[in-house]
Parts: structure tokens; sequence; C-alpha cells
């Protein structure tokens, strides 16, 4: 018996049963995930007139990471006015970079006008999908060990959402109050305590400053310093409010203007450093003018802080009060490698030996890797389980949303599918790329939607081709540590375009790239 014939029959395909809708599916769309892009891809389904569908979460509530991270001083990195749906623009952010308790009420805002809620699942849990081929539909097996069909699959589990424990010598020793910033205790008190932070990335940007006022001590584990832009962040004006709600079109206006900028530091440069590298350059002098500023006293100290690599090989971020903290007398920045962690302490590699009571890992998550991206088994054709089809060939996946043998199935975090300032410019290019080939399938009455495998591939080499030109491969970034690079070597997490290339393409990609069949059509490998 086939890999596929053994899953089917562990979750029953071979029962032939109708859904109370009288169709032989449960749902006409399953959503996998109700963080922001399983919110999105829900507004888009509703905006399309398809409301069969279920939006399953395995946490108790939506949100994402803007549920899951909460640690203190999180906020969004890049301006609120960019970072939001296009379509459903807030005009109360309380500050230009908000606070992350804001994003998650945005998240509720947006479930409840479009009439979402009803349509979630909360503490359920997807297993397993496996493609039937003869009928053309999804059999997604949840943890509970309950089955759920659907026709088509959005897949929306997005990529910050399994924290990554430091692989170090003793850490399952500590006796003291361990946390990652993921999964943070509000219910604990750092007042008065000695603590060691394990990480100086965008997350301990925004933490270090925070608590820095309320423990005893805090000594920093820096493994690689971080690029740092100054943060032109202030409250936004009353008037400014009012402006953005009543006059037409003047939030709009000063997105635009928020979003190109952010298109320049954060996608042009990186993307096209090759033939433009003075943007990234101009990027690393005013990191290093920004350090100086808040550093202008310690040249070992900034020594210290300031990247080996190149702007943009990992993601920069923006603070005006990071470098400061350690010129603090009771925060150190150690750069010796740990050796072990004990019950009570952290050994360095020269054999210092730090007390602490509290360790705080802020050392991000998985990515790109198998069991995250897919973070369940997906069968396709023929038995094609698709996290074992991109740890053995590569990431890849046409635009970024589908894959041959994968039929019926599209991705919204896909490998190359980010681009834009900001990630909501993803979520909606992403769900208009699925919804394209849903309606098609619905206008030409077709059950099976499917990349032709000649599209796909001359898709990877132009990406393939383009990785050349970007800032991974062009400034040193083997130095940089980065979540954007895979085992392969390849850099799948950033598409190597421009947002505007990204929002052209996912309304003009040509319809024929894809294989449309009706009821009954079987596949090669299903005909054997």
């Amino acid at each position: 018996m086939g890999i596929l014939a053994q899953q089917a029959q562990r979750i029953g395909l071979g029962r032939s049963r109708k859904s109370a809708t009288g169709k032989d599916v449960d749902y006409e769309v399953i959503v996998v995930g109700a963080g922001f892009s399983g919110i999105g891809a829900g507004i888009a389904l509703k905006k399309a007139g398809i409301n069969s569908f279920v939006i399953l979460e395995k946490a108790h509530d939506l949100g994402g990471t803007w549920r899951d991270n909460t640690y203190p001083g999180i906020a969004v990195d890049i301006t609120s006015l960019t970072y939001s749906f296009s379509f459903e623009q807030n005009p109360r952010w309380s500050r230009l970079f908000a606070p992350g308790a804001e994003l998650q009420a945005y998240a509720n805002h947006c479930t409840d006008k479009y009439k979402l809620r009803s349509h979630m699942r909360f503490n359920t849990t997807v297993k397993r999908a496996v493609f039937d081929q003869k009928k053309h539909r999804w059999h997604m097996e949840l943890e509970d060990g309950n089955s759920l069909s659907a026709r088509f699959v959005i897949n929306a589990t997005g990529g910050l959402t399994q924290p990554k424990k430091p692989d170090i010598k003793g850490i399952d020793s500590f006796e003291g109050k361990m946390v990652h910033t993921a999964r943070w205790d509000h219910s604990y008190d750092l007042r008065g305590k000695r603590v060691a932070v394990i990480g100086t990335g965008a997350t301990s940007v925004q933490l270090v400053p925070a608590i820095a006022d309320k423990v005893e001590h805090m000594d920093v584990y820096q493994r690689t310093p971080i690029w740092l832009l100054s943060k032109p962040d202030y409250a936004m004006p009353d008037a400014l409010k009012t402006a953005f709600q009543y006059v037409p079109g003047a939030q709009t206006g000063v997105r635009l203007l928020t979003t190109a900028a952010t298109e320049v530091v954060m996608v042009l440069g990186v993307v096209y450093n090759k033939q433009v590298p003075g943007l990234v350059k101009a990027g690393e002098r005013a990191c290093l003018r920004n350090l100086e500023k808040q550093v202008p006293n310690d040249p070992e100290l900034r020594r210290k802080l300031t990247p080996s690599y190149g702007f943009g090989c990992k993601r920069p971020s923006f603070s005006n009060e990071y470098f400061k903290t350690f010129t603090r007398e009771d925060v150190d920045l150690v750069t010796e490698p740990i050796r072990e962690i004990t019950k009570d302490a952290i050994i360095t590699a020269d054999g210092q030996e730090r007390k602490i009571d509290t360790l705080i890992l802020a050392t991000g998550f998985k990515v790109f890797e198998k069991g995250n991206l897919p973070p369940y088994e997906i069968y396709g054709v023929g038995g094609t389980e698709l996290g074992k089809f991109w740890e053995d060939n590569r990431f890849q996946a046409y635009e970024g949303a589908t894959v041959p043998k994968f039929p019926n199935y599209f991705a919204v975090l896909g490998p190359y599918s980010t681009s834009g300032a900001s990630w909501f410019a993803m979520v909606e290019c992403q769900t208009r790329h699925a919804l394209r080939c849903i309606k098609e399938a619905r206008r030409r009455q077709a059950t099976y939607v499917e990349v032709k495998q000649k599209p796909h591939d001359d898709y990877f080499k132009e990406i393939q081709r383009r990785q050349q030109n970007t800032v991974f491969f062009n400034n040193n970034c083997g130095a940089a540590n980065s979540y954007y690079f895979d085992q392969h070597g390849d850099a799948p997490f950033l598409r190597p375009s421009s947002g505007f290339e990204m929002w052209l393409h996912s309304h003009t990609f040509p319809l024929g790239h894809y294989r449309f069949k009706k009821p009954g059509w079987l596949p090669a490998q299903a005909q054997a």
C-alpha cells in the first residue's frame, strides 16, 4: 500500500460522505491560521462572495504574532500607517509606531467588521492534510481525531509562530525563571532580579530598554550585532487623527509616503543591491550615526555594537534607546560566546561566571525549515509530502503561492512570497493570487487547480537569477546568522522584487499557467 493510500485509509477517504450543504466537502475553503494572514484570506473570500469557509486556529484566540508576543516594549517596527490593510486603514493609532496591544485590537476590529468570527474554530490543530485525487478535495486530519474536508486550502500559518530555543549546554538545568519573549509571563516580577537576555535581534531591541529600569542588573548576550536606524516615532496628534477620519484621502496620502520610504529603506536597497549599492551604504552610514549619537564616548562599545555584515543581510530595525542602554552601569553587553548554563549562572568561553535569577530568551523563531513551513504534513498527488519535497529540493513555489502536485492548495507565506513595505502587502497579494484561481475554477466549474510544472520551474529559475543581485549574496551575509537563509544556503523569505512588482504580478499572472480540471478527471498518478 502506497503512502497516499495509507494516509487515505487512516482518515477515512474511502467513505463517501456529504456535508450538510449536500456537497461532497464540508467547506469550499479551509483557511489554516487566524493571524493577519488568515484574517486577510477570510476577508478576501467574503468579498468574493465565498461564504463556505472555516478558519482553523490552534490557539485559543486570533491574532497570531500579536496574540503571542506581549513582552515589554513590543511595537511595530515600521510605521503603523503602512503596517495595516490598505482597504481597512485605522485613523486612531496612538503612535506612528503603534504598541503591540493596538495591533491585537486591530485584528479583532477587522475580524468583527467583516464578520469572520463565526467562521473561526479555535483550539483546533491541523495534524495532516491529504489530497483525494479522485474527488479533488483536501482532507484535514485534526489533532483531536476528527477530520474536515474542503475543495481548497489556504495555508495562513505565518512564519514567526514557533519559538526557537537556543542549543546551549546546560540550558535545561537552569533552576531560575526562564521565559521566551514569545511566551511572556506577565505574572513574574522583574524588579530586583539579576537578568540575562540571550539574543540581540529586533525583539531584544525593544525589550532591553523597556526593562532596564526594572531589574537589578542585566547582561545581554550578543552573538551578532544588529543594524539600527533612528526611530522617527511620536504620539499621533489628535488633529491628525481627526483629519484621517474625516478628510477623504488624507490617510491614504500619508500612507503612500510612509510606504514609499519603507520600501526604499527595507526593500529596494536589499533586492537591487548590485544595481544600486549606494542605498545599502547610505543605510549603513545612517545606522552608524545613530550608534555614535547614542554612544558618543565609548569607542570600544561602539565597536562591539557594529555589525561586520552588510545592512539588510538580516532584518534591520529602529530604536533611539537600545544602544544607549549599554552605557548604564547596571547593564553589560557580553560578546564572549556562551560555554554553558548552570542552575544559577551563565559561563562564557573565557571562563567568567555571571550569576542570574532570570533567563530571557530573545532567540527568535523557526522559519523556513521542515516542521514550521509547513507546520503539518501535507500529502499531494502521488503521496508527495510538501515539507519533505522542500527539504530535498529547496524551497520553491510559483509566485510564492503554489507547487506542482499540490492542487487546490495556496500558501500565503510561501518561498519567496514576502516583499513590499509590510507583511500586509504580502497578505493582500497572496490572497488575491489564491482568489483569482478559485474564482476561475468556479467560472469553469472546475474542481482541480494545479500550477503547471514549466511555469513553476521557470519562475524558480528567474528567482535564483535575481537572487544574485540581492544584498544576501553581495554583502558579507555569511556573518549575519540571519533567519532569511535556509539550510540550502538560499534566502527564501524575501522575494527579489519590489512591492509594486509583487502587486502587479498578483493581478496579472497568466491563469494559463494553471491546469483546471472538472469533476471526474484523474491525474496520471491516480489513473495508473
